[in-house]
């Protein structure tokens, strides 16, 4: 009886640990994205002159389209890192999915491959490995 104790004081304490692990990873890579997106909406939220010159005249889109970017930016930041609300937050990651593969493929589209489109490979990155962790956080 007591080997049979010892092994589940073990097994739930490596679980516990991981558990805290994966938790930490998840708050980490999810605060990085979310700063990310948040620095992104800031200047379409108050049509900073550079926002609006690279949106409206380097891509070809009209100007009322930043402030609504920004701020669906700022409440996807919002429900990804407001706990619970799960169905929520799956749309949340949808929405900020599309909002950088809809820029990563403008650019690409309006100014061929640079070398500098590279960059959008880290926030589409943290984006995928935050919604990996989330999942994983959820299901221990």
């Amino acid at each position: 009886m007591f080997v049979l104790d010892l092994v589940y004081l073990i097994t739930n304490s490596i679980k516990q640990i991981n558990m805290k692990k994966i938790k930490i990873y998840y708050w980490i890579i999810t605060g990085i994205f979310a700063a990310f997106m948040l620095f992104s909406a800031i200047p379409d939220i108050m049509v900073v002159p550079d926002a609006v010159t690279m949106v409206s005249t380097g891509l070809g889109y009209p100007k009322y389209i930043i402030p609504f970017l920004g701020v669906a930016k700022l409440l996807g930041v919002i429900a990804i890192l407001v706990p619970g609300f799960n169905r929520l937050k799956e749309w949340a990651y949808a929405g900020l999915f599309f909002d950088l593969i809809g820029a990563t493929y403008s650019a690409i589209s309006k100014e061929g491959f640079q070398l500098p489109i590279l960059f959008m490979v880290l926030p589409i990155g943290f984006l995928f490995l935050s919604y990996y962790l989330w999942h994983k956080k959820n299901s221990l």
